[in-house]
């Protein structure tokens, strides 16, 4: 007992000492050794990187998980070191009432029929969005987490150490300062000077050894970014995944509502499908010569674009308004903004037509064009 109350006592005068040196620094009444610029650098380079880290870090969760609410369940599974349960993603709930609203209003029917087809699109879409977020986790949000938790605290934890180790350097020179200034007025003896001396060679080698360590660590941040430039690189292909599996997704959505809408013209009913894109153009151009304008950010229904439909043996040019990438080797791939030459032939498709580019051809879905006079 009678030692852990001397230990306190020594510890709180050492911690006392250091913050008046401290103080004083601040008011400009006591000199402070400068550490070395190279080990300066280091230290705001390693400030910038986890400060910015931290920065992309937040935003990504916010990216990924909109929701404040399930980002904090996220976080105190996270500390807990418990699995989180797994969650539906609003794609797939979408999809699932979808699919549940046809069974009440009866799956033979158009708008049943069509709900059950841009449902399990949704479900498909909801499952793309699940497996993004379990990679960009394991991948960039992971790793990011580490080195705050890990080595940043290392870091940190020796930044602190050396700064307690300079501050006992430069208590040491002010005693060293103030024990030869006393020596010169006779006021102390030479072995308080020589005790003073040796304190101040203690006190540096012990400042010099952790500067040396803190400096090893800090020079690891270059290995930290190189580590982080290969996690974001991996997050870049995930969303790049992503994004073209929703691509397709809804390409195939787009046809299979086209068709929709093409059986239910021939039963010649009023229940419509909805465009994959948009129920805006219901009401198309009234001539045969009209054209559709390529500067709005919507795709012509099926409806619209019978309305401009070409003789059957006729040949015209048409401007490609979307990326289209061909499914078979029977259709022609377009690019957006080209210009290709279209036709028709008995008993095609009406939703289709032929394309020529060169020596390329094949078919070409109408929605994607506008045709030109």
């Amino acid at each position: 007992m009678d030692f852990n109350v001397k230990k306190l006592a020594s510890g709180a005068g050492v911690f006392f000492t250091r913050a008046v040196q401290f103080t004083e620094e601040k008011l400009g009444q006591a000199e402070k050794t400068e550490l070395d610029p190279h080990l300066e650098n280091l230290i705001t380079r390693a400030d910038c990187t986890k400060n910015w880290t931290e920065k992309i870090l937040r935003q990504t969760e916010v990216l990924l998980q909109p929701n404040p609410s399930a980002r904090i369940e996220e976080f105190i599974y996270d500390k807990l070191d418990k699995k989180l349960p797994s969650r539906t993603t609003n794609a797939e709930l979408l999809g699932q009432y979808m699919l549940e609203a046809a069974n009440e209003f009866g799956s033979g029917t158009p708008y049943g029929s069509t709900l059950i087809t841009v449902g399990e699109y949704q479900k498909r879409l909801g499952g793309a969005e699940r497996e993004l977020l379990q990679t960009s986790a394991a991948t960039f949000l992971t790793p990011l987490r580490n080195f705050l938790e890990g080595d940043w605290r290392t870091i940190s934890k020796e930044r602190r150490l050396l700064e307690n180790r300079r501050l006992d350097l430069d208590i040491c020179k002010a005693r060293l300062k103030k024990a030869k200034q006393a020596e010169a007025k006779a006021a102390l003896l030479s072995e308080e000077v020589d005790k003073a001396e040796h304190e101040l060679r203690v006190a540096q080698t012990e400042f010099d050894r952790q500067a040396e360590v803190t400096r090893l660590l800090l020079e690891g941040i270059s290995s930290t970014h190189l580590n982080h430039l290969r996690c974001l690189q991996d997050f870049a292909e995930a969303q790049a995944t992503y994004y073209a599996q929703c691509h397709h997704y809804m390409q195939d959505l787009q046809r299979e509502l086209n068709k929709c809408a093409n059986a239910v013209s021939a039963l010649h009913t009023t229940a419509v499908c909805p465009d994959p894109v948009s129920s805006a153009f219901l009401s198309g151009p009234s001539s045969p010569g009209a054209t559709v304008s390529s500067s709005s950010s919507q795709k012509p229904s099926t409806l619209a674009m019978e309305q401009t439909q070409l003789p059957v043996t006729g040949t015209r040019k048409a401007k490609v308004l979307y990326d289209y990438d061909a499914h078979d080797a029977n259709e022609l791939s377009l690019l957006a903004d080209e210009l290709i030459t279209v036709y028709t032939v008995p008993g095609m498709d009406p939703d289709w037509l032929i394309g020529e580019r060169g020596n390329e051809k094949g078919k070409v879905p109408v929605t994607y064009l506008e045709l030109l006079s």
